[in-house]
């Protein structure tokens, strides 16, 4: 933590007044002296006051969160921030167009890794430069405070010293499961299947299919054992991808570092190897005990189908658990790391960070990361759970060891998908994250993997045909 000469005791307690979360960010400056735009009010973090920054977001929960709370933004810095909340596509969009204009108005950018970081990270900012810059404040607790392998998957691209983005949320896929039901059918279940069914770190994928399918034909509190999201969309390429990965496939060799740091040159696609083609066999195998919705549904609709009773557990994104804790279920529902496979367990990681349009002027561009280090604050990412519009996953390591955190990690608790912690924390261990290629055709190869998928689960092609062309696209699409 660096603190500016600049700013004595008194100074800080005397601009304390612009909010928790204010008045902790502004002993985080730099350890040079101010800067004299900045130095006559508030120091660093005034030197921009009077302008308005804009920010582009998909439609999330953090970002809601922030939009309904920016006064302590206002108050510390006296710059005004307007706020466009998208669809991923529509955002994606509005970028391209913005960043080759020639007279970019986009600020702050929700940089998707996959869809905005990598293909437009020439046109992003190198926040190095900032957060080493003596004359603005720099990251409050280092970057080194930021979940590691968060880091380099939302921040980094290609290269392992540039920093394109700071974590801003990471949901993150984990087993759902009915309690209640597990708690009632358990001990049948095990005389039943051979083995103990309580969801834990060592069921696999073959012991989560033999009870879903006990559900299906024993409980009548339930319509069926699972249910996925495996509609013709990218929600079937997350579903899918963590079995692939628990079966030892992968899209790419050194696919932990085409995930993690992202690659320009990703070489030949692996999805016709023997592992992905099995991993694609006992996929399909799934499905056909599943809901028959599935193929039918994303992420939001296999949540409401699991809200509304209709399934004993689901793999679905985490941060659902803000709506399951609020509803019927509320109470009655647990959390764990998604099963093993013959390789590992494997989650999708789907987390994003906050990156700085390096086509604006430069004052613009330094305005734009004081945006930057309060809304990616440990008080912001607080304040976010907090939230009643929403909040997202802090991706800070010192907000999970706050006492009130690790209280609400229990029920009841006034912050519901902290619930889910125990189970996410382990899905981001390096062995356990699951992250799809970083690379610039992801868009492309995306539709490729999910359309073959599709193709598969209606019976239009075999496992081994689909993996085969899918391969055979990722190829076309990066050129190989």
């Amino acid at each position: 933590m660096r603190i500016s000469r600049g700013l004595s005791r008194r100074d800080f307690l005397k601009m304390s007044g612009a909010g928790l979360a204010g008045a902790s960010l502004l002993g985080l400056a730099g350890c040079g002296e101010e800067s004299s735009q900045g130095s006559s009010s508030g120091g660093m973090w005034k030197q921009y006051k009077g302008m308005t920054l804009n920010f582009i977001s998909e439609n999330t929960a953090p970002t809601s969160a922030i939009a309904a709370n920016l006064k302590p933004f206002k108050d510390l810095t006296g710059i005004d921030v307007e706020i466009s909340q998208l669809e991923l596509g529509s955002l994606v969009q509005k970028v391209s167009l913005d960043v080759s204009s020639g007279d970019p108005t986009i600020h702050v950018i929700y940089a998707d890794p996959y869809q905005v970081m990598a293909p437009f990270a020439a046109a992003l900012a190198d926040l190095n430069d900032f957060n080493e810059d003596d004359s603005l404040p720099s990251v409050p607790k280092g970057l080194g405070d930021f979940i590691p392998t968060q880091l380099a998957a939302a921040g980094r691209f290609d290269d392992p010293d540039t920093l394109y983005a700071l974590p801003y949320d990471a949901p993150t896929m984990i087993w759902m499961y009915r309690q209640d039901l597990f708690d009632k059918y358990g001990d049948q279940m095990s005389q039943d299947l051979g083995f103990d069914p309580t969801p834990s770190e060592k069921i696999t994928w073959a012991q989560y299919y033999d009870i879903a399918k006990w559900f299906n034909d024993n409980a009548d509190e339930v319509e069926y054992g699972t249910g996925q999201q495996a509609k013709q969309y990218d929600s079937l390429m997350c579903d899918f991808s963590n079995v692939l990965w628990a079966y030892g496939g992968d899209y790419f060799d050194n696919g932990v570092q085409v995930g993690k740091i992202g690659a320009k040159d990703p070489g030949p696609a692996r999805l016709d190897e023997a592992k992905a083609v099995e991993a694609a066999e006992f996929y399909k195998k799934l499905n056909e005990i599943s809901h028959p919705g599935s193929t039918s549904w994303d992420w939001t609709a296999l949540d409401e189908a699991f809200r509304a009773g209709e399934l004993a557990m689901v793999p679905n994104w985490h941060e659902f658990a803000a709506g399951v804790e609020d509803s019927k279920l509320g109470g009655k529902v647990g959390y764990e790391r998604l099963p093993t496979g013959p390789a590992r367990s494997a989650s999708m990681w789907g987390g994003t960070g906050l990156g700085i349009n390096g086509e604006l002027e430069d004052d613009e561009q330094r305005a734009a990361w004081l945006f930057l280090v309060w809304a990616t604050s440990p008080e912001t990412q607080l304040s976010g759970l907090k939230s009643n519009v929403g909040g997202g996953t802090p991706t800070r390591q010192s907000v999970y060891e706050l006492p009130e955190v690790k209280k609400a990690q229990h029920r009841p608790s006034d912050m519901p998908n902290i619930l889910t912690y125990p189970a996410v924390s382990k899905a981001w261990e390096p062995e356990n994250i699951g992250l799809r290629p970083k690379i610039e055709e992801w868009n492309e190869c995306d539709t490729v993997i999910y359309t073959e998928l599709s193709k598969m689960l209606a019976g239009d092609k075999s496992p081994e045909q689909a993996m085969k062309d899918a391969k055979e696209g990722f190829d076309q699409a990066n050129g190989v």
